[in-house]
């Protein structure tokens, strides 16, 4: 069973998930102790190393800690409930994930083990700040910085050693045989790559150049992440307005995801791509670009919210054809797949001015009413046949239907009336 990653919001539909923790107690009298047994997952959930909750489980409780980190089993000595831990790691994910500025979990930590510090950066509003270094987990963190950042450790050290090595050597010895005592930091590397310092022909030049490329591109990803959600969402504008502009729009609903996917606006997207793909033609355009929308609003309802929010900006914009017509384009994004029934009853119950005027906003949820009122009937006679004989029920077909329509039918022995669907007729 997952859990939200800040269980202090409530919100189902909340992205960030993780386990709830799994323990163990295991051992008697002075050997008791608890696994976690899910640690793993739930670190991995958390983008730390599971070390980093158990220890802070530890210095909470003052408990010693053991990572078995071969067998993936991580214990806090003495017997604890799990919801006593899982109360404790809400106190972790406060301090050492959620962003300060946003509340959101997509940050990373970076430690600068020559300032002893360690810094806090969110992928998602672009926040970048310091922790407070006085909880004791800090200095576990110091002495062990997450993988993604031992690199600046490991370069740290190469450049006190190349330092330490300078000034010995002009006395000679060991020292002196060390080629790279004068040369930059850039140049220093591990691996394969110290062969290309040798390397001269045609292929090592190729190589070199598509290593350079490769990490141009990881430069260009990690500084787009850090950017904030309005310049993100404003590349992901410019690359969808590329692709229609060249005329490569129709195939490229691939790429579009996975570019929204890469700047984390995919809950966005649909509010995008009404503003680009579609006019006062819409109806057509759903049929034409169903593709690029399911991509983003299937089983999405966040996404749908957007892509409701775009079609009112687009009434917005085209409100002499558009506005009369909001219950049979409505209807249309349903039969497409692109909105659920409880998220359009969802809309349909409160009036906002997040996209439009209050006064356009009510207009446009005035219009949907004969389609909101089917829903909802719809709904209860789904619910209340469930209840009924098989007998009493009759579901009347009309081919030729193009409205919103209803027929009644009345069951031959019955004490009340009862109102059934015209299925095809919407």
């Amino acid at each position: 069973m997952s859990v939200n990653v800040n269980r202090s919001v409530s919100d189902q539909f909340y992205r960030y998930k993780m386990p709830r923790l799994i323990a163990k107690v295991e051992g008697k009298g002075n050997g008791i102790k608890t696994v976690i047994v899910n640690m793993v997952d739930v670190a991995k959930a958390l983008n730390r190393p599971p070390k980093y909750p158990t220890k802070f489980f530890g210095c909470e409780l003052g408990a010693q800690t053991q990572f078995d980190t071969k067998n993936d089993r991580y214990i806090v000595n003495g017997s604890h409930e799990a919801n006593k831990l899982q109360d404790m790691l809400d106190g972790f994910i406060r301090k050492f994930v959620l962003c300060p500025e946003c509340d959101n979990p997509e940050t990373d930590l970076h430690i600068n083990p020559k300032k002893q510090t360690i810094g806090n950066s969110c992928k998602a509003c672009g926040y970048q700040g310091m922790l407070d270094t006085r909880h004791k987990l800090c200095t576990f963190i110091l002495k062990n910085p997450p993988e993604n950042d031992s690199g600046s450790v490991k370069k740290e050290k190469e450049k006190k050693n190349r330092k330490k090595d300078k000034e010995n050597g002009s006395s000679g010895g060991e020292a002196g045989n060390h080629n790279d005592i004068d040369a930059p930091d850039a140049v220093v590397s591990d691996g394969d790559d110290d062969d290309w310092a040798e390397e001269t022909t045609e292929e090592a030049q190729r190589r070199r150049m598509e290593e350079i490329s490769e990490h141009a591109k990881g430069l260009t990803l990690t500084d787009d992440l850090e950017k904030s959600l309005e310049e993100r969402v404003n590349i992901f504008y410019n690359f969808v307005k590329e692709k229609k502009d060249s005329g490569a729009i129709v195939s490229a609903d691939k790429e579009i995801l996975a570019e929204a996917e890469r700047l984390d606006v995919k809950a966005m997207g649909p509010l995008i791509l009404s503003e680009l793909l579609f006019d006062e033609n819409i109806r057509e355009q759903i049929k034409k670009y169903k593709r690029h929308f399911l991509r983003f609003c299937h089983n999405n309802k966040k996404a749908q919210k957007y892509l409701l929010g775009g079609f009112e900006c687009l009434v917005k914009l085209y409100q002499s054809p558009l506005l009369p017509r909001v219950p049979i384009i409505l209807k249309d994004l349903y039969d497409a797949d692109l909105l659920e029934e409880d998220v359009i009853l969802a809309w349909a119950e409160k009036v906002s001015k997040k996209y439009v005027s209050k006064e356009l906003a009510k207009e446009i949820h005035a219009k949907a009413e004969p389609f909101v009122k089917w829903l909802k009937e719809a709904e209860e006679e789904s619910e209340g046949s469930e209840e009924e004989e098989d007998d009493n029920v009759e579901v009347v077909y009309s081919s030729s239907a193009r409205e919103l329509k209803m027929e009644t039918t009345k069951p031959a022995k019955s004490d009340h009336e009862e109102e059934d669907i015209d299925i095809d007729a919407i």
